[in-house]
């Protein structure tokens, strides 16, 4: 494929590819790695550096007449192209191809999947294994609300966190609901996923600490292999749970004292919710470290991004 450190620019090398960037230095294949209601994910290529990726495709002819949804897709590709951090999936090159129509970007590639269906496959999983991944996670939201200007995911669940099964790595994707906010840490829409969404964000005023309160939750299904309020049968059912303040009865499956203690942290008042600075620094961590553990300041020196608290 490659001589004399050239690309051969003959159309045979991509044969094996459904179609290629207008580079030529990525490939998509037909393999879906997963499917939403607005984009695919197919498995790539990059041929540079010779690294699977995923190709994330949207049809834009079926949302010609629905300007939200494609103002949201072209302010996540912004916005991810701005984060850089281990624990939050890179955004490495992005077109649109007039002639398909479509709206493609290259991320990196969670080789396990999401999280949601690795903890589904891997059912005897120890307490510091989930530990590990929980402040990897609380790294990743760390980095998000210490950016200057503050991002708030808002959408953070256990379908939207990715792993690399095979040396423990999470990484938070899927930031197509996420919103940029100015100094004042405060945004106004209601958006999410039910199950996780923070009471406040249906009343429609609420700060980054939406996500410390989803991420409660993405620890309660990743400890009870259950969807929080699963015993609910609809949105409705779930919304007045949450807004009279009744927890999901998966928190009853919770046999460990300090687990539970912990979760409970994440979905208090917001007045009483601690930050994700905060919760890093919480005895339940102790002795806690994994692979990609550094510097303490790592969050706070990257695209001009800095600690408030």
């Amino acid at each position: 494929m490659v001589s004399g450190g050239t690309r051969d620019s003959s159309d045979r090398e991509m044969e094996q590819f459904a179609e290629v960037d207008p580079t030529r230095r990525y490939g998509r294949y037909s393999e879906l790695l997963g499917c939403g209601s607005v984009k695919k994910v197919y498995r790539g290529f990059d041929q540079e550096e010779g690294i699977e990726v995923a190709w994330n495709q949207v049809k834009l002819r079926n949302f010609a007449d629905d300007q939200q949804v494609l103002d949201r897709l072209y302010s996540e590709v912004r916005l991810l192209k701005t984060l850089k951090h281990k624990s939050i999936i890179a955004l490495y090159s992005v077109w649109t191809d007039q002639e398909r129509s479509t709206l493609n970007f290259i991320t990196e590639v969670c080789t396990s999947g999401n999280l949601r269906e690795y903890r589904k496959k891997h059912r005897h999983i120890s307490i510091k294994a989930l530990k590990k991944w929980s402040k990897q996670i609380l790294k990743g939201l760390e980095y998000l609300h210490t950016h200057e200007p503050c991002v708030i995911h808002r959408d953070l669940n256990c379908s939207n966190i990715f792993i690399n099964g095979n040396v423990g790595q999470v990484k938070i994707g899927d930031l197509g609901f996420a919103t940029i906010v100015g100094k004042s840490h405060s945004a106004h829409s209601v958006l999410g996923t039910p199950e996780f969404m923070a009471p406040e964000l249906y009343d429609e005023n609420y700060t980054e600490l939406v996500d410390i309160y989803s991420f409660g939750m993405c620890v309660l299904e990743m400890v009870t292999v259950e969807m929080p309020y699963s015993e609910c049968e609809n949105v409705v059912k779930i919304y007045k749970k949450v807004s009279s303040g009744i927890r999901p009865q998966a928190m009853d499956k919770i046999k460990d004292p300090e687990v539970k203690a912990f979760i409970e942290k994440c979905l208090g008042n917001p007045s009483d919710r601690p930050s994700a600075s905060e919760l890093l620094q919480d005895p339940f961590f102790y002795g806690i470290t994994d692979n990609y553990d550094d510097d303490d300041n790592d969050n706070a020196n990257k695209n001009g991004s800095s600690s408030r608290r």
